[in-house]
């Protein structure tokens, strides 16, 4: 078929997709990506797929692989022009996750779409993965950008990213062995994490806030919301070699009520003290401005508890000294005891 008459030869460029912008972009993240490497990568960022050994120390290595995204926060980075955490909160939600079934992350790549790429704002973001990476001693070894002209407003991207790491097949944690007298601890969270917020947007929409004005200290509204979710992958690493952690979960999507079941044998449930630990301002202004119930603030927050660990009551002293000594905020939060007939597994009070 003959092309139009007089018309012009068209490039990608012309279809809105710039090659060009996309190389940059690698060239620019390169030297966060090789700060990430480990010695069980065996090749570097631009090939077809990136490859990695598993280390020799593992007699029966098991690979654990998790998947996720940042969810609605990824509005307010637009909206706030502040792209410099949700890299970091990208991988948290990750490598936290396999983390509970005892895996040592061991690589981690990204997915990044766009209308348009704007390589000012995508080096920022994936600076964050690198730095999230770096917190998780897990190697960034690839990823892919893609331009879609069409498929995203001006100014916006998408992300989703997947960690697969390595636990000895013996030493999985299942949560199987968590009997009544178990110590149920908290480790401190930075904030909301990535989690809740088309409610934070929702309660921002009707409070309108000043994101810019102080807060916290020194920081703002803004600093506040959006604050990278921790990463509790080096802590929890070592502790497992000093005790035996019988179960861990990653306070996500569905808060402190929907989680710590998950890793809970049928026949028990997690008693947590509300009043064990002090909420962070940032969940009291949310509560107040959304005049949110209070177990619904648990079902939907982390409400200043980003990962639950449950060790027998002999060990408990001992990981909250660990754990403090890394850096680390913990607190007794609660105890297991028997369930009493189909009761909810967590009952927060």
């Amino acid at each position: 078929m003959n092309p139009p008459n007089n018309a012009a030869g068209l490039s990608y460029r012309d279809a809105g997709v710039d090659i060009d912008a996309g190389d940059q972009l690698v060239e620019n993240i390169k030297p966060y990506a090789k700060r990430t490497m480990r010695p069980e990568v065996l090749s570097g960022i631009g090939g077809f797929g990136g490859l990695v050994e598993i280390s020799k120390k593992y007699k029966e290595p098991v690979l654990v692989s998790g998947t996720d995204g940042v969810g609605t926060k990824l509005k307010l980075a637009f909206e706030l022009n502040r792209h410099d955490t949700v890299g970091v909160d990208l991988v948290g939600m990750s490598v936290n996750d396999i983390l509970v079934q005892g895996a040592e992350p061991l690589f981690f790549l990204d997915y990044f779409a766009c209308g348009k790429l704007d390589v000012a704002a995508a080096t920022e973001v994936i600076k964050g993965i690198a730095q999230g990476c770096e917190q998780a001693g897990c190697a960034l070894i690839g990823g892919e950008t893609a331009e879609m002209p069409g498929m995203y407003p001006v100014g916006e991207y998408d992300l989703a990213g997947f960690a697969v790491g390595v636990v000895e097949k013996a030493r999985i944690i299942t949560g199987a062995d968590i009997k009544p007298g178990d110590i149920v601890l908290g480790m401190a969270s930075n904030g909301a994490h990535s989690n809740g917020y088309s409610l934070v947007r929702k309660i921002i929409e009707r409070s309108k806030p000043d994101l810019s004005a102080k807060f916290d200290g020194d920081r703002t509204l803004s600093d506040v919301i959006m604050a990278p979710t921790r990463i509790y992958v080096k802590p929890l690493l070592a502790l497992m070699q000093s005790l035996t952690i019988k179960g861990m979960a990653h306070i996500t999507g569905g808060g402190i009520t929907e989680n710590v079941p998950r890793v809970l044998p049928s026949s028990v449930v997690a008693d947590i003290d509300s009043q064990s630990w002090q909420m962070p301002k940032l969940f009291h202004w949310l509560r107040e401005q959304g005049n949110v119930a209070e177990q619904e603030m648990y079902r939907t927050f982390n409400c200043g508890i980003g990962m639950v660990v449950i060790v027998a009551a002999s060990d408990a002293d001992k990981a909250i000294s660990q754990l403090q000594a890394a850096g680390e905020s913990v607190t007794r939060i609660g105890v297991i005891r028997a369930r009493n007939n189909d009761e909810h597994q967590t009952q927060v009070k």
